[in-house]
């Protein structure tokens, strides 16, 4: 066996023998993967995350549910699938059975070739960390490695935000991303000039990614921390604040946000689907902002907010 190789045992049954069966892929591997769709309906109905659901996921069987183990090529893998047998056999659970040869390297790289370098904007191209580019006159290199962060400039919402911070950030700007992901829009900041830039997010790991980028970067104008929304943002007046969350989560930030901001501070919010639009302008007025701009794609707006005086 070469290293690396793996086998992906996938068994797939009704959604009521899922614990049955977790039970006894536990038995073979203590890190499962698990692919239950069930309760999708629920998150779509609670509306936290379901803007950004995939519409695949959405279309999926909601019926039955997968558990996959993963072993070593040379393991003995009949024997494997012999007692997983044997043990839904004896439970009375009718479950299919798959191998699926894998190679580790597939799982962490084979992504990459589908990522390209991008222009986001009218100056901005993002670039993938190990792909070699050649500027032409006028553009603005943001180089980047997304890792296990969001962030890639391929999403709508990334280059809707994008395009804004081109149109309002200046080099007396101090810049605020709430939710930064990769750091991919407050590294675009730092790059179009602006004069200090803070970009916070609730994961850990996001936090390291986007810290990694931003070194890679060569900017040292961005401080990177992690803060559950605005709950240990630095205090201060930002000239410019994006937010590329979701709808609720937008809705939730703007009754505080106005602390952050001046009479003439802009806010850039998206991860906006065109069906939440009227929800978000609902808060919007609430909370006493107004719209200085709005563009959108594919589905997808951003607007830009100021403060009502």
């Amino acid at each position: 066996m070469k290293d690396g190789q793996w086998i992906r045992i996938k068994v797939t049954s009704a959604v009521e023998n899922l614990d049955t069966v977790c039970a006894v892929m536990s038995m073979i591997s203590n890190g499962l993967q698990i692919e239950d769709y069930s309760d999708i309906d629920k998150q779509i109905l609670d509306g936290v995350y379901g803007d950004l659901i995939d519409e695949s996921v959405l279309n999926a069987d909601r019926t039955h549910a997968s558990v996959s183990a993963y072993v070593p090529a040379d393991k003995p893998t009949e024997h494997y699938t012999l007692y997983i047998k044997e043990r839904l056999d004896a439970s009375g659970v009718q479950a299919n059975i798959e191998l699926i040869p894998l190679c580790e390297d597939d799982w962490a790289n084979s992504w990459k070739q589908y990522y390209k370098p991008i222009k986001i904007g009218e100056h901005l191209v993002v670039v993938p960390m190990w792909e070699d580019y050649c500027a032409k006159d006028g553009e603005v290199i943001v180089k980047m490695d997304p890792g296990m962060a969001f962030g890639t400039g391929t999403h709508e919402t990334t280059r809707l935000c994008a395009t804004m911070l081109e149109k309002y950030v200046n080099k007396d700007s101090t810049v605020l991303d709430v939710g930064c992901g990769s750091g991919i829009l407050a590294i675009c900041a730092s790059k179009l000039g602006a004069k200090k830039c803070y970009a916070y997010d609730i994961d850990p790991v996001a936090v390291k990614v986007a810290r990694e980028n931003i070194k890679d970067n060569d900017v040292t104008n961005i401080e990177c921390e992690v803060s559950d929304l605005l709950r240990d943002v630095k205090k201060i007046r930002y000239d410019v604040i994006t937010a590329n969350i979701v709808a609720d989560i937008i809705i939730r930030l703007l009754p505080d946000i106005k602390d952050f901001m001046d009479e003439g501070s802009v806010l850039i919010i998206s991860g906006i689907i065109d069906e939440r639009c009227a929800d978000v302008y609902e808060s919007i007025e609430k909370n006493g902002f107004f719209k200085v701009d709005e563009i959108h794609e594919n589905g997808w707006c951003a607007i830009t907010l100021k403060r009502s005086k």
